[in-house]
């Protein structure tokens, strides 16, 4: 495989394997009690995912109810600011407020042709329990959220947005009670009603074929943004910009550019309070290889192989691990990714809320951080941020750092 950036159209259309792989990285790691379960989804998803009608339905759903296409917007006082071209992907336009509705609906319309009964989700921020609980209220579907208790307490807008829309939420004390344990519990869920329950997974991370199935869903996000950036800014950007936790979206904005050689992809990752393990949530930059969650990927893992807690002020980038595809790009060289202090991002989310009108996530902050970082480096440059959420839901924790700093 070509390894510069750019690489071939051969060299990244052919993953994931047979077997789910990226390189060395994916698979499936499960109990046998999920193998049958994920054999299903496997040929539903290629039955039914490229389907005409399928593909029909969902592109009336973007368009009709989650508001597609979302804006490109150029931000004029950041691009004066950094002595950039900045661009900025409005995901937080969408309905809901993130990237995440495009996965849930078309992962519940799928759901539908599979025959499922009820839907479970997990949720970190809030934001893929909430476009989960939209999703199944629009298709007439039950749906229960498993979300770490620490990030009830944090996201409590998005609580009470999810049981609005007639979800279950369920908190989840055990393990680190964050995004880790809140998937572990949705396993066990599935596992024991496989045939009933769909397992609406939120992020590209988990056994084969879930990266692949959040990809695809998910890589609207980039054929959009390429499209935009031709007929506003006349040209593809030097460098598309988005944050990592587990890497929905973000790998939804790179993947369609990965065979454009001349764009850098960067990646920003939750550095936290710096680079000492358990005290940030950078699985790619500080991580080693391991199994998490039915995929062999990245991980933050000790010495004996422990898997550790990790820290963000972002509650949708505290995560352990990260999907097999983004090891797979780094290791080949094709996206480079760096993390962003909590420090950095609220920073950079403070700049873009005074600058240009928009309270991004705190997840999307820290691209922002990132892609503040690009420009300083390589001046004049042609930026595309991808802002995957806003920062509604993060009030709570904003009222206790950037507004309590500034009191």
């Amino acid at each position: 495989m070509n390894t510069r950036a750019g690489g071939t159209a051969a060299a990244f259309a052919r993953y994931p394997d047979a077997k789910g792989r990226y390189g060395k990285f994916g698979g499936r790691y499960v109990p046998e009690t999920l193998v049958a379960a994920l054999d299903r989804l496997q040929a539903g998803v290629e039955r039914y995912l490229p389907s005409a009608d399928f593909q029909a339905e969902y592109a009336l759903e973007l368009k009709t109810w989650v508001g597609r296409p979302t804006a490109l917007t150029y931000a004029r006082t950041l691009s004066k600011r950094w002595g950039a071209e900045v661009w900025l992907k409005r995901e937080d336009l969408a309905h809901t407020g993130a990237h995440k509705i495009n996965n849930a609906v078309g992962q519940i319309l799928l759901a539908k042709r599979l025959g499922a009964k009820r839907i479970i989700a997990e949720t970190g921020a809030g934001q893929h329990g909430v476009a989960s609980a939209a999703a199944a209220a629009r298709l007439a579907m039950p749906c229960v959220v498993y979300m770490g208790a620490v990030d009830v307490e944090r996201q409590a807008p998005n609580v009470g947005r999810m049981k609005l829309l007639g979800a279950t939420v369920v908190p989840v004390t055990g393990g680190d009670a964050t995004l880790r344990a809140a998937i572990d519990e949705a396993l066990r869920d599935w596992v024991s009603d496989p045939e009933s329950t769909y397992y609406a997974l939120g992020s590209a991370v988990g056994p084969h074929p879930y990266p692949y199935l959040v990809r695809e869903l998910q890589a609207v996000i980039g054929r959009e943004a390429r499209a935009q950036m031709l007929e506003l800014a006349g040209a593809l950007p030097d460098v598309a910009v988005a944050c990592v936790g587990g890497g929905s979206n973000a790998i939804g904005l790179f993947h369609p550019f990965l065979d454009d050689a001349g764009v850098r992809l960067l990646g920003i990752e939750a550095g936290g309070r710096g680079p000492g393990l358990g005290d940030n949530a950078a699985s790619l930059t500080a991580g080693t290889p391991g199994v998490l969650q039915g995929s062999y990927t990245l991980i933050l893992q000790d010495a004996f192989g422990q898997v550790r807690e990790t820290h963000s002020v972002s509650a949708g980038l505290d995560y352990s691990g990260v999907g097999p595809e983004h090891a797979f790009l780094m290791a080949s060289g094709r996206v480079r990714y760096e993390a962003a202090t909590d420090d950095e991002a609220l920073d950079a989310l403070s700049e873009c809320a005074k600058c240009e009108g928009i309270l991004p996530a705190i997840e999307s902050a820290h691209a922002f951080a990132g892609a503040r970082r690009y420009a300083a480096l390589n001046p004049g440059a042609r930026i595309l941020v991808g802002c995957s959420g806003r920062g509604d839901k993060d009030m709570p924790i904003l009222q206790r750092t950037v507004l309590k700093a500034t009191a």
